[in-house]
């Protein structure tokens, strides 16, 4: 089992920055997981916006975060981050953190592949 803690939402003005954090915690080995971040605005699906195959540290963009928000982690604290530069109005919603294990780092852009999540931290970017 798994447990992810996200935090660092909040509210910032257009052209801002953030930094989320996902604390994992649980009886496991990272080794073999995709964890990723990905994010759902009021009235619309869930979607990626990046992950990370922790087996080989390749990363997965969403195209609309290309250039401006950056995925990474730290694994001596078990923890995922996603710094978020020149944020957007359209950057609002709802962040979660995900995990899932899997031995081939290209399911990481299936949400399928995930089966642990966070609760969510809230991103709102005013114009």
């Amino acid at each position: 089992q798994v447990q992810l803690v996200e935090s660092g939402g909040g509210s910032v003005q257009a052209g801002g920055s953030l930094r989320l954090s996902c604390a994992a915690s649980g009886r496991y080995s990272f080794s073999s997981y995709c964890m990723g971040w990905f994010r759902q605005a009021p009235g619309k699906e869930r979607e990626e916006v990046a992950n990370i195959y922790i087996g080989d540290g390749s990363t997965n963009y969403a195209d609309s975060v290309k250039g401006r928000f950056t995925i990474s982690q730290d694994n001596a604290e078990n923890t995922l981050y996603l710094q978020m530069n020149s944020l957007k109005p359209e950057d609002s919603a709802m962040y979660y953190c995900g995990a899932g294990r899997t031995t081939y780092g290209g399911m990481c852009r299936v949400m399928g592949a995930y089966n642990y999540w966070g609760q969510g931290t809230q991103v709102t970017v005013s114009s």
